[in-house]
This record gives structure tokens, sequence and C-alpha cells, in this order.
């Protein structure tokens, strides 16, 4: 039973033997002690005091009295009370020791503490099952530091929800095809002279987008061309014999032209080993990739079967359009005049597919903000298309990333590579970590530069996820690499700082939890009070569908244990059973450190 069930059925019975009253639960409100106050748990008293006919305060004291009587026969467990303090008409009730080391042994016997469980679906005998679906890069180009929030927020979320109970379907849906794949396409076979990632030296998303970066250059002197000739700027863009060709190139691609399908498959298959070596690198995967090309021909037919029913309608010039102005939105293209299909038309095929592979309780689409716009669209239509689904599906709007000198442009090539990002990331961790890593006993350069992958990806990770997923945020390195303060290094040596001791510890670790009968200091007390805080902090995470929820118990469960240590001698106790205790408790906030930072996708290194 939890603490605060155990406690509201002992105030039950004050309340009955002291006022002859039938206490509910509604009645029995119990909070945090605020941190100037002695205690754990705060009774509000004020909903008695006229059923007792006695003043706030005397009707704290004589609660409080009742509570921590230990003649008082008992229907529940035992009194758990040790003291009280009566403030107003405020109970401030402190939790007996006992309670607290039976809470650390329960832990400590729990493999799998701080998961949920969740009910069978009714009707199905199965777990819930909830898509995630994030990354959606573009084959034209490698993926960037915008990439990177989303694969993170997007991994995180599934491995929370996940520990919340549901079953977990990690999904991907990769944009390869439309006229910035035909960008790419039509600048490699213009300017690229047969170069591969082979002759290059390049991994094959970095390739494939220096040539999206070079039809935008080049394109841009073609519409300087044009309109040095007299020709406004709209005119000269529709114009510009680049534009026309990759126009052109996506037809033919529709209409499944072999020698296009052919070069879109070669250079595909390039771009698709550079994301993988990058997804590993980041150490994110997926369950289920869904191509574009192979959703978007499912969304033309239902846009063809929502023309048939009314749904849609088709202008003069052949394109189709989905009316909304009846919705407080306004008109949606869902085809162009040449029957080509857009994005809209995409995610309609997917969603479809999705809901056919898989049976999908929830569906959770991970993207930025820019595009809240967009699936209220998508949610309205799949409505519109009689799929049951549509209503419910969840977009989780996060805020964009920034750098100090502004925002990112792909087709300028001033964005932050995320492969370079990572690699600066490592390589700092290397050169800030050095003088410790060398300290250490027979390590290896291999160990070494494990260290630094570890430390320099949680510094990124945390950095990331630590921020409030619906905020902006301004990307720092210099910051997230820091080993003191809110970071992950910080966390991360925090576990390492334990891991010393339980490898000096060994000979101290036969003494049971449950056999401690000593008193707990108040830094013990806070630590096992944060540990006993770690499943409804995993629970709040999943219900808000906020990374930073975890990495906020994990600093402060961290600080903790520095503020414990700081304070407290371990392995120099004199006191064999407080000496045992102590590597104990240090063993369960190493186990629970390490459960919220995989969370987050971050590895935690045994040395540092």
């Amino acid at each position: 039973m939890k603490l605060e069930e155990i406690v509201k059925q002992q105030i039950k019975e004050a309340v009955k033997s002291l006022y002859q009253v039938e206490a509910t639960d509604a009645m029995i409100q119990l909070q945090k002690t605020r941190p100037e106050f002695e205690g754990q748990l705060t009774l509000v008293v004020f909903p008695f005091v006229k059923l007792a006919r006695k003043a706030p305060a005397v009707v704290a004291q004589e609660i409080g009295e009742y509570l921590t009587d230990a003649s008082k026969d008992r229907t529940a467990d035992s009194s758990i009370i040790s003291r009280f303090n009566a403030v107003q008409g405020f109970l401030n009730l402190s939790i007996a020791d006992n309670y607290w080391l039976s809470v650390l042994g329960d832990i400590a016997q729990d493999d799998h503490y701080g998961t949920h469980s969740l009910p069978l679906r009714e009707g199905t005998g199965r777990v819930p099952l909830m898509m995630v679906e994030y990354s959606s890069p573009n084959t034209n180009k490698p993926l960037h530091l915008g990439h990177v929030r989303n694969n993170l927020l997007g991994y995180s979320i599934a491995k929370i929800q996940e520990a919340n109970g549901w079953q977990v379907v990690k999904t991907n849906i990769v944009n390869d095809r439309g006229i910035h794949i035909c960008k790419s396409m039509l600048a490699w076979l213009r300017f690229g002279n047969g170069e591969t990632p082979e002759s290059s030296g390049k991994k094959g998303d970095h390739l494939i987008g220096d040539y999206y970066v070079r039809f935008d250059k080049e394109y841009k002197k073609q519409i300087s061309d044009l309109m040095a000739t007299g020709m406004d700027e709209d005119t000269a863009k529709r114009e510009a014999p680049l534009m026309k060709e990759a126009q052109a190139m996506l037809l033919k691609w529709e209409q499944g032209d072999p020698e296009v399908r052919a070069l879109w498959q070669k250079m595909n298959s390039w771009v698709y080993a550079g994301f993988d070596e990058t997804y590993r690198q980041m150490g994110v995967s997926f369950d289920k990739i869904y191509y574009e090309s192979n959703t978007y021909l499912e969304g033309k037919s239902e846009v063809e079967k929502g023309l048939q029913s009314g749904a849609f309608y088709r202008r003069e010039d052949n394109s189709v359009w989905a009316d909304l102005t009846k919705d407080g939105l306004d008109e949606k293209l869902l085809l162009r005049q040449d029957g080509t299909s857009v994005y809209m038309t995409q995610d309609i095929g997917t969603a479809k597919l999705r809901f056919q592979d898989y049976p999908i309780d929830k569906m959770v689409y991970v993207v930025g903000n820019e595009q809240e716009y967009h699936f209220k669209v998508l949610s309205i239509l799949l409505d519109r298309l009689g799929f049951p689904f549509g209503k419910e599906l969840v977009h989780f709007s996060y805020g964009m990333v920034e750098l100090p000198n502004g925002k990112m442009k792909s087709r300028e090539g001033t964005v932050v590579d995320a492969d370079d990002l990572m690699a600066a990331m490592i390589a700092d961790a290397r050169e800030i970590s050095k003088d410790k890593v060398n300290t250490l006993p027979d390590i290896t350069p291999e160990e070494a530069n494990e260290i630094a992958r570890k430390v320099g990806l949680g510094a990124l990770k945390y950095f990331i996820l630590k921020v409030d997923p619906r905020k902006n945020m301004l990307f720092n390195p210099a910051e997230s690499i820091d080993f003191n303060g809110n970071t992950g290094p910080f966390i991360q040596y925090t576990y390492a700082r334990i891991q010393s001791v339980l490898r000096k510890s060994e000979e101290f670790t036969n003494l049971p939890i449950y056999k401690f009968t000593n008193s707990l200091n108040p830094k013990e007390l806070a630590l096992i009070q944060r540990l006993a805080d770690y499943p409804s902090v995993v629970r709040q995470a999943g219900d808000e569908f906020s990374p930073a929820v975890i990495c906020n118990y994990a600093y402060a469960l961290a600080q903790d244990f520095n503020s414990f240590y700081h304070d407290y001698s371990i392995l120099n106790e004199q006191d064999a059973s407080v000496r045992a205790f102590r590597i104990q408790l240090s063993q369960q906030v190493a186990k629970v450190l390490a459960a919220a930072m995989s969370l987050l996708g971050i590895e935690m290194p045994a040395r540092m």
C-alpha cells in the first residue's frame, strides 16, 4: 500500500474515534510538507473543524496525538507516523524511519523499479499500443540540429511510455520523393561528374546534401539573370530553367520513368546508409520505417474517393482541394494541377497504412510546432474520409532549436550538421575530461574513447531534453558539457562516483537493509524519499510527454547524493551496520539514476 493510502486510513480511524465521523477520501487533503517545516506529509484539518466544533489548532493537535499514540488499536498498519507538529489548521506529519527503510528494501528487490503496467485493452486481451513517429527526414540532405532534437524527443518519449506500460512502436516516415528530391538529383546529373560516396570520401547523405545546396545556388543565379532582363521575381522563379527541369523530373518520377527511378534508387541508397550511421551514433532506433514513395499512392487513392463522395472538389485547373472554412480554417491543396501529390496526401496514405498494419490505440506525431496547422488539417481530413482514428491523432508539438546567430537554412548550407555536432561533443568531452580519465588505473585508449563518447553524447542529449519540449531553445555546447550544474556529465559523474564506492565495498554489503536499526540522518532520509518519488515521476513524464520531468528528477537525485557524500563518510564509517547501509543506499541511488537516464537514451560510464 502506498504511503498516502496508509496515512489516509489511519486518519480515518483517528477522526472516527475522536469525533464519531466517517471521513471520506475527499475530506482528507494531504500534501507535501513545506521545506521550512519538519515532516513529509501535511494534513489540511479545516474540513474537520466544523464537525469537531473546535479550533483548527486544537483539531490538528488531537489528530496528531492520536496518530502517534502507539497504544491505540488499529485495523490499519501499525502507525508509521513518528512525530507531528501543528501549525494553525495544518498538521505536519513525520513518517517513521522503519517505513522508509522498508521502502528502500522494496526498491532494492525490484529489478524493474519505476515501471508501470496498464490494464489490458478491453475485448482484445492485449496491452494498449502507442505508435510514436519521429525523425521524418528528407533524402535530399543530412540530419541537422533540428533533427537531433526531434529524434532525441521521439526516442525518449517512446522509452518513457514503455515504462508506463504501453506497447510502443517507434516509426519513421522518410520523405523520399517530391520536388526537393528532384533538385538534388538534377544537380548531381548536371554538376556531379559521376561522384559517389566512395570517390568523394563523404557520407552519402552529406554528398547529396551538397548537391541540394548546389541546386539552390545555381537556381538563384538563374533567377538573378532573368531579373536582369526585366523579368519580375515571381515570374523569374517560375521560368528559371533548373526549376522547370526539376518539375519535369518529378512528373517523370511519378509516371515511373525507368532512368529517373534508377537514379533515384541509387542516390537514396547512399542517403540511407548515411542516415543509418547517424542514427547508430545518436543511439536511436525504429521498429518500422515507412517511405513516402510507398504511401503517397494510397493517399492519392483516398483523395480520389473523397472527390467521388463530395468531401473534396476539383478546380478548373484540375487541382484538388478541401474546403475547411466551416472548420475555421481555409482551403487545402491535396493534388496539384498536374496530378502530383503534396505532403498532406502522403500523410493521409501513411496514416491509413499504419492503422492497417498495427492495432494502434494512440498515434503520436513528434513534429515541430511550425506544423501545428498541418496536423489540425490532417485530423479533419481523415475524419472526413471516414477513418475512425482521425480525431484521436496526437501532435506532440515542440519548439525549435535556435542558434546564437539565428535560424538554420538547409538550402543555404547554414545548418549545424548532426554528425559534425556529435563528433565535436565527443571531442570536447575527451579534451575536458582527459586529466581525470588519465588518472584512472589501467585505463586503455579504447576505454578512454568510450568514456568520451558516453559523456559527449550524454551532454548533448541531456542539454536538449532538459528544456520544456514546448519551448524554443538556444543550443550552447559549452554549457552542456560542464561537469558542474544541471548537466548530463554532472549526473554521469555522480553515477561513476557511486560505482567507485561500490567497487571498493564488496566486503561490506552483506547486511540486509531491513536489519538496519539506527536512526536515519536527514540526508539519508532525503535520499530515500527522493528514490520513493521515482515511480510517480515516470508516470508524470508519461502523462505530460515530457523528458524534461525525468531530467529534473535525475539532477535532483544526483544533487541529494552529492550533498550526502560530502557530509557523511561511507567506506570510512566505523559502525559496520551504518557502513553497510550507506553502501546499499548508494547502490540504489545508482540503480535509479541509471534507470532514469536510460529513459533519456543516455548511457552511464562506470568510470570517469
